[in-house]
């Protein structure tokens, strides 16, 4: 049976990132749909199947999709189809999965991302 991470997220007008607390990770599989669709698996370290599919708020860009796998996380950055600013993260309503919070470490407001000042707490978190 699968299990699921702890997955944070966070956004900006035309992306979103999502941390999977995953430490150690192998067979890393992503894919992403143009319709919104976000599918992660992968291995833990004691063997163990993790999985989740996550119905995104908006459409995304899946060549825009990228990964990077960490020691203790796995790191995605989504781009969105259309540049914007997300009421939430999944297309529901309905309260997210227990799994699935807000990062507040990288979380930047709509007011904040252009202006320079933004700097200090809306930095690029992608590298």
């Amino acid at each position: 049976m699968s299990r699921h991470p702890e997955v944070l997220w966070a956004q900006r007008s035309d992306k979103v990132y999502l941390t999977v607390a995953l430490p150690d990770a192998k067979d890393i599989n992503i894919k992403c749909e143009p319709q919104g669709s976000f599918s992660f698996s992968a291995i833990g370290v004691q063997g163990e199947p993790f999985h989740f599919t996550l119905d995104l708020y908006g459409p995304i860009t899946p060549d825009g999709c990228k990964t990077k796998a960490g020691l203790r996380n796995i790191l995605c950055s989504i781009q969105k189809d259309q540049k914007g600013w997300w009421k939430r993260l999944l297309k529901t309503e309905e309260k997210p999965a227990p799994y699935i919070k807000v990062d507040w470490n990288k979380w930047c407001d709509e007011d904040e991302e252009d202006t320079t000042t933004s700097k200090l707490w809306c930095p690029n978190i992608w590298g």
